[in-house]
């Protein structure tokens, strides 16, 4: 598959929204809004991120959307996050965004958390060369509860 970046589009909001209320995408990221069907916020947290100074990206998958990914936080603090349809999971597809986009997003140091139980994204940021720093806890609307986030880094 050709995985490339574009800036966003009004146009893949929707798909966006559809993909962030799939349950099962949901509880793997585990934190995600409180309420993800709320239509209204959702809309209010892109125009923010749009039109801050993060960086922020649609990933194409052969020309479909099929998910986002942004650098965003104050400088030295800058974390990355990425959502990438549950369908195209497994086929690469996370990975050769944030490769592209740390790529595009040259400064360093760059954070990225993900739930300690999601070993699929721990596995996407640690083929872009994050590695682990530090174990949290938080409190993961999409399950209710204080789980365990790695925290990870990607120097130089």
């Amino acid at each position: 598959m050709n995985v490339e970046l574009r800036q966003v589009h009004d146009s893949d909001l929707p798909v966006f929204y559809r993909q962030m209320n799939d349950p099962e995408a949901l509880h793997m990221a585990a934190f995600t809004p409180e309420e993800p069907a709320d239509r209204d916020a959702f809309d209010a947290h892109w125009a923010k991120i749009r039109s801050s100074d993060a960086v922020v990206r649609t990933v194409l998958a052969d020309g479909d959307v099929v998910g986002s990914a942004a650098v965003y936080g104050v400088p030295g603090e800058r974390e990355v996050t990425y959502w990438v349809d549950r369908a195209y999971w497994g086929k690469g597809i996370a990975t050769a965004a944030l490769r592209a986009l740390v790529t595009e997003v040259p400064e360093r140091p760059l954070y990225a958390r993900a739930a300690s139980d999601n070993a699929g994204s721990l596995r996407v940021l640690e083929k872009c060369g994050f590695r682990t720093v530090a174990t949290a806890s938080g409190y993961a609307s999409a399950r209710g509860a204080e789980i365990e986030e790695t925290v990870l880094l990607l120097e130089g």
